[in-house]
């Protein structure tokens, strides 16, 4: 947490350039511990152990839960709809919620991102940069593939 704030709170470093809009926000430093949004990652079985722990630490105000990592380190590898992992997650997003914080989660998955909204996650990413480019280039690409024509022989006499 003290690396997030400023002094007299913390002890983060002061060469806030951008963060000062380059110096146009002249006040940033003055404000900026009250303005700033301390997520922690939950992704493992380890972290959602010590879930209680970590919640009670007063400056953290959120927790953004990873599944893929989590699946990952429950034995669950590349399944992150496993019920176990499920069950995980919808126990971790009630017990952030409980704690007075906000609880958020990375899925690219629509009906899950509507579940997990329902259960009380607060903040969804609800897309993959590089999974929406994909999409969005494959389809472009679509649009263009299409079976060759046959070569027709030319009428053009300059050449042959």
């Amino acid at each position: 947490v003290q690396a997030c704030r400023y002094p007299p709170q913390g002890i983060r470093g002061m060469a806030g350039g951008r963060a000062s809009r380059w110096g146009r926000f002249t006040r940033y430093p003055l404000e900026a511990n009250d303005q700033i949004c301390l997520l922690i990652q939950a992704e493992t079985r380890l972290a959602l152990s010590n879930l209680d722990a970590m919640l009670a630490i007063d400056g953290i105000d959120g927790v953004f839960i990873g599944p893929a990592d989590l699946s990952a380190s429950m034995g669950h590898v590349g399944n992150a709809a496993h019920p176990e992992v499920q069950a995980a997650i919808e126990d971790a997003i009630l017990r952030i919620r409980k704690a007075g914080k906000a609880p958020g989660i990375l899925t690219a998955d629509v009906t899950l991102s509507k579940r997990y909204l329902e259960l009380g996650a607060l903040f969804v990413a609800v897309g993959i940069d590089t999974q929406i480019l994909v999409r969005g280039t494959s389809a472009l690409l679509a649009q263009f593939k299409t079976p060759a024509a046959p070569a027709q022989p030319s009428t053009d006499k300059t050449y042959g």
